[in-house]
């Protein structure tokens, strides 16, 4: 794709009454799902306080005090309500953006379930397939063709449904996993959104644009919450689960539209490179933590603390100063990468997030050797402090305090 293309078709664009009122219609959908979503969490959170549905802090805990963990029923909420709001404009996705709520109102409840009292790893890995399948035979969502990624083009159906299938699964639980820290799953999400909306925007796609810009919307109003000292709440796995399937659904439909226009302005020859930095942060980070289990002997699926999240909070850093540099990494990749981009092939692009990978894995190493150092010399710090108080004072104040 070719940006002086693109700003050139922006420009037309700009002047089309469609695209206007689908713009109208995102910005609308946009803020109302905000409102929606500032309006709903103080209920719940009130309605957890009473009923003690309160997830208490313990060893992997970021937080000191019991917080509500449903914030995914506000997001879910708003979502409905302001993506139902208006008239489909274009019929072109609109099955499937229909089957899309299908399957979050599945992982809606099982998320529910999961918050309350726990679930099953292997019944929630089957109510994750289940909602990607719905997408992938009724709305006839799959990826199909590779873009020529290690020479592979067209790809028969059987391995498209398996492909499509696992990426449904790992970023949703990749979404899960990140969900640590303030702000982080709902900070990532919102500039993931954004981006595959503005694309669906711009290519007349008004149903994947307005769920889209839906989605960001009600997380905005979430991460006001999340980030809160006195009115605190969590999405809890309802919703990660429904974050996580959701900008699934967006990657895979970027990937599969992009083959289908691959000679209008607007698409792209890399779309699955795109997709995957765009999710830059859940995927790396979730690949280096099963990767450092595995080495150690460890299921990758067992709890740690080796996050890149808990080891920047580690070192010292606030859940605001942690998020934000996360973000900003995602967000810079991603401003990157459409900058640099051109004459690259999809393979090398592919070899260079490789590269990019195990400086991740480095940095997490350096990270946490540091955090250790802080731990180890941090008591010391606080007994030299204590034995120079200590001196200051005379034995006659000591016993006259006492």
């Amino acid at each position: 794709m070719n940006i002086e293309l693109l700003l050139a078709y922006i420009q037309k664009k700009l002047t089309d009454d469609l695209f206007q009122l689908g713009l109208y219609q995102c910005l609308l959908s946009f803020l109302v799902a905000c409102f929606v979503s500032v309006v709903s969490i103080p209920v719940v959170i009130k309605i957890s306080e009473l009923k003690f549905l309160m997830e208490k802090p313990g060893v992997r805990s970021s937080h000191k005090q019991a917080t509500p963990t449903f914030g995914g029923i506000a997001i879910f909420a708003a979502i409905l309500i302001s993506y139902f709001l208006w008239p489909a404009i274009d019929q072109t996705d609109i099955y499937r953006t229909n089957l899309s709520v299908v399957g979050m109102a599945i992982l809606f409840f099982i998320g529910i379930k999961d918050d309350m009292v726990g679930i099953d790893p292997n019944k929630k890995i089957f109510f994750q397939i289940l909602p990607s399948l719905i997408l992938i035979f009724f709305g006839k969502l799959r990826i199909d063709y590779l873009y020529g990624i290690f020479g592979f083009y067209h790809i028969n159906d059987l391995f498209s449904v398996l492909i499509t299938c696992f990426i449904f699964i790992a970023i949703i639980n990749a979404i899960n996993l990140i969900d640590g820290i303030d702000g982080l799953a709902g900070g990532i999400a919102t500039l993931a959104s954004l981006t595959f909306g503005g694309w669906f925007l711009l290519t007349g796609h008004f149903s994947m644009a307005c769920l889209a810009f839906t989605l960001s919307g009600a997380l905005v109003g979430f991460l006001r919450f999340n980030f809160s000292h006195t009115s605190k709440i969590f999405m809890g796995n309802t919703g990660s689960l429904i974050l996580g399937f959701l900008l699934s659904f967006f990657a895979v439909r970027f990937v599969n539209l992009n083959n289908t226009y691959r000679f209008d302005p607007t698409s792209f020859f890399n779309a699955p490179i795109i997709a995957i930095v765009i999710l830059i942060v859940p995927i790396f980070d979730t690949l280096r933590v099963f990767l450092v289990r595995i080495l150690a002997g460890r299921s990758p699926f067992s709890a740690d603390r080796n996050h890149m999240h808990h080891i920047l909070i580690d070192n010292g850093l606030s859940h605001a100063a942690a998020t934000l540099v996360l973000c900003t990494m995602s967000l810079a990749n991603t401003v990157l990468f459409f900058l640099f981009h051109r004459n690259i092939s999809n393979t090398m692009s592919l070899v260079i997030l490789i590269g990019m990978f195990f400086v991740y894995m480095a940095a997490g190493v350096l990270l946490k050797t540091m955090a250790r150092v802080r731990a180890i010399s941090k008591p010391r710090r606080k007994g030299l402090f204590v034995r120079q108080l200590l001196s200051t004072v005379s034995r006659k104040d000591m016993l006259k305090y006492l």
